[in-house]
Parts: C-alpha cells; structure tokens; sequence
C-alpha cells in the first residue's frame, strides 16, 4: 500500500503525530472542552514545539483533570505547586498560573455567549477558512487582540493561528497533502 501524503511537518515517525495530524488537525471541533483543551496546550507550546506539546499531552490531560474548565477554574496555590513538581508536563510557572487565570475566562466566555464554541465560530460565521504558509491572519490578530482584552494570557497572535488550525477554524493542509480539502473531496 502506497504511504499517504502529508504536510511536511508531520514527523512520520512519530505515530502520536502522525494520528494527530491524519485525524485532528484542521477538523472542525466544536466540543467545548475540546476547544479548551486545544487552546491551554497551544499556549504551552509558545517557545517549544507542537511535538513535544503533543508528546506529553496524557500527562497534560492527567494533571489538569481532562481539561474540564470549571475543575481548572478551581486551582489554587496547592494545586500550583503540584503541577510545579509533575515531571511529565511543561512547569512554567507563568503558563501554569495562566491556564487557570484562563480557564477563568474561557467560563466567562461561555456564559456570555452561551458556549465557548458559538464564541469561537462566529468570527468566521461557522465557516472554515482554508488557507497555507501562514502564522497569523487578520483573523488571528482579532482574536488574539479580544482574548487579550478580556484578559487571556499567552494567546499572542502566532498562538492563536496555531489554534485556530488545530480545531479547524483554518484548514492549512498542504496542497499535497492527502487532508487537504481538494484531496479529501476526491476520496
């Protein structure tokens, strides 16, 4: 059987990346704590790589209690300092004590707009955008200029172009690719 095209960045000899990028990355996502989930990791990442990011998300997954944001919410300094000590995740103390500031806002958020998705969603009005060899848009500037506005954290331009593709707002496959929308329209 003749080994699939993909992006270039996915490191084929990685299977978590490989799973990642075949089955996640730029699929629409519109599950809350998964849209959660996706913006704490990609705020991780800032100064390190999706890989090792990726690498070590069962152990984000297992400290930060599956991601669900009124748990994270809740965090204080004792729970802090326990992640300070988990060898398995990034221990930046500034991107530990932004994630619960975060998480903090992404509830407010919610209740604003009623889900974290509606909010996510209706800077395109639903739609996908697909678009190639970028790091940031017009679209990720104003969604990075709102978050920070409400008080995010670690949700810079680049970071937020990171995540809209991960949970499919922006499709950025390749043309070669075999996940691109041209090739998947033709499976």
């Amino acid at each position: 059987m003749k080994e699939q095209t993909r992006c270039r960045w996915a490191n084929p000899k990685n299977p978590l990346y490989v799973r990642y990028h075949d089955e996640e990355w730029g699929v629409p996502v519109h599950d809350d704590q998964k849209l959660f989930e996706m913006l704490i990791l990609e705020s991780f990442q800032a100064g390190l790589s999706w890989e090792c990011i990726l690498n070590k998300r069962e152990a984000f997954r297992s400290a930060f209690d599956d991601f669900d944001p009124e748990k994270v919410c809740g965090y204080g300094e004792e729970k802090l300092e326990t992640l300070e000590q988990n060898p398995g995740i990034v221990r930046n103390k500034l991107k530990l004590r932004a994630t619960v500031n975060n998480a903090r806002i992404f509830r407010s958020i919610q209740q604003e707009w009623g889900s974290f998705d509606r909010y996510l969603w209706h800077w395109t009005q639903g739609n996908t955008i697909y678009e190639t060899g970028k790091v940031s848009s017009e679209l990720s500037d104003a969604v990075s200029r709102d978050l920070k506005c409400r008080g995010m954290k670690f949700v810079g331009t680049v970071i937020i172009y990171s995540y809209l593709q991960a949970v499919g707002v922006i499709n950025s496959h390749e043309e070669t690719c075999f996940c691109s929308p041209a090739n998947r329209a033709k499976l």
